[in-house]
C-alpha cells in the first residue's frame, strides 16, 4: 500500500472511535498566537483531523477550510462547527497533490501534522506561496528526541523533522520572516494521545 493509502486508512479507524482523539480545544501554542491573526481573513489548517484548530481559528473570526486525509475526522470537525456555532469547510485532500493556490490565505496553520520529508518539503513549498503578502504560518510538530519519551507522536524518525530541517524547507522560497523558531521540550496533553512532556519543534514564519 502506498503512504497515503495507510495513513487514511489509520486515522479513519482512530478518528472512528467515540469522542475527539486530541481534545476538542485548540493547540495551546496556536492559542497564545491570537495576538498575531488578523481580524478577518482566510486561514486554512493542514491535517486538522477533528477539527480542534480550526474550529477555533473560525471563533477568532477567520473564514475557514480545514484539510484533512480523513473523511472521519472532518465528518467530525464539522458537527464540533455546528455546536461552536461557527462556520467551517472542510477538504478531504492528500497532502501530496492538495492545491493550496497562490496568494489566497491570510493564515495558514500546521499542528502535529508528520508526513514523510519530500512531502514536508513540497508542502512547505507550496505554503509559502499560498500565503498572501503579510500572511502567516504557524507550526507546531515533535522532533526526533520525542520518540524515546513516549507521550505522543509517530515511532518512525522519518516523519520527524529538526528545526534546522524545517528551517531550510522555506529556503529559496518567496521572501520571508521568521518571527518565532523555537526547538526544546514543553507538556504537551491533548485528549487521549498527546500525554506530557513532549520534544517539539515551532515556527511562526510570515511572508513579506
Amino acid at each position: 500500500q502506498t503512504w497515503p493509502t495507510m495513513a487514511q486508512q489509520q486515522w479513519d479507524t482512530r478518528y472512528a472511535a467515540d469522542g475527539f482523539a486530541f481534545g476538542t480545544q485548540p493547540n495551546d501554542f496556536l492559542a497564545s498566537c491570537s495576538a498575531r491573526l488578523p481580524a478577518g481573513g482566510a486561514a486554512l489548517c493542514i491535517g486538522d483531523g477533528e477539527g480542534r484548530n480550526s474550529v477555533w481559528l473560525a471563533t477568532q473570526g477567520l473564514t475557514t477550510t480545514a484539510m484533512d486525509i480523513s473523511p472521519v475526522g472532518l465528518a467530525k470537525a464539522a458537527a464540533l462547527a455546528t455546536s461552536k456555532g461557527v462556520a467551517l469547510t472542510t477538504v478531504a485532500a492528500d497532502l501530496a497533490d492538495f492545491d493550496m493556490g497562490t496568494a489566497q490565505w491570510d493564515v495558514i496553520v500546521t499542528i502535529f501534522c508528520h508526513v514523510p520529508a519530500s512531502l514536508r518539503r513540497s508542502a512547505h513549498a507550496r505554503v509559502l506561496a499560498a500565503l498572501k503578502p503579510g500572511g502567516i504560518y504557524i507550526y507546531e510538530g515533535y522532533n526526533p528526541s520525542q520518540i524515546p519519551l513516549g507521550t505522543g507522536g509517530p515511532k518512525d524518525p522519518a516523519l520527524l523533522a529538526t528545526l534546522d530541517e524545517l528551517r531550510a524547507d522555506f529556503e529559496g522560497g518567496p521572501a520571508h520572516v521568521i518571527e518565532h523558531a523555537f526547538t526544546g521540550r514543553r507538556v504537551v496533553v491533548e485528549g487521549t494521545y498527546h500525554t506530557g512532556e513532549a520534544e517539539i519543534n515551532q515556527l511562526i514564519i510570515r511572508r513579506a
